[in-house]
C-alpha cells in the first residue's frame, strides 16, 4: 500500500521533477533517461519504489541543493 502512494506521487511529480532539473542544466537528457530506466526497472522488480530526484542524487548527478531548488519549483506550480 505504501508503495502505491509513492508511485502515485511519482508519476504525477517524476516527468516534471526531470524537466525541470534538466531546464535548470542540473543534469543532462542522457541522465534523466538512465534514472527513468533505473525507475522502471526498479518497479518491474518489485524493488522499493525511488523517486526520480532520489535516483539522480543516489548516481550523483544532482546535489542536495540542487534537489531543493527542484522542490521548490515543484510544488509551487500547478498540478
Amino acid at each position: 500500500m505504501k508503495d502505491d502512494v509513492y508511485k502515485n506521487l511519482s508519476n504525477q511529480h517524476s516527468t516534471l521533477f526531470g524537466e525541470i532539473a534538466v531546464e535548470m542544466g542540473f543534469v543532462t537528457e542522457k541522465q534523466l533517461k538512465e534514472a527513468l530506466i533505473e525507475q522502471i526497472e526498479d518497479n518491474l522488480s518489485n524493488h522499493p519504489h525511488r523517486f526520480i530526484g532520489y535516483v539522480l542524487f543516489e548516481n550523483g548527478w544532482i546535489t542536495n541543493e540542487q534537489f531543493d531548488s527542484v522542490v521548490d519549483i515543484l510544488f509551487k506550480a500547478p498540478v
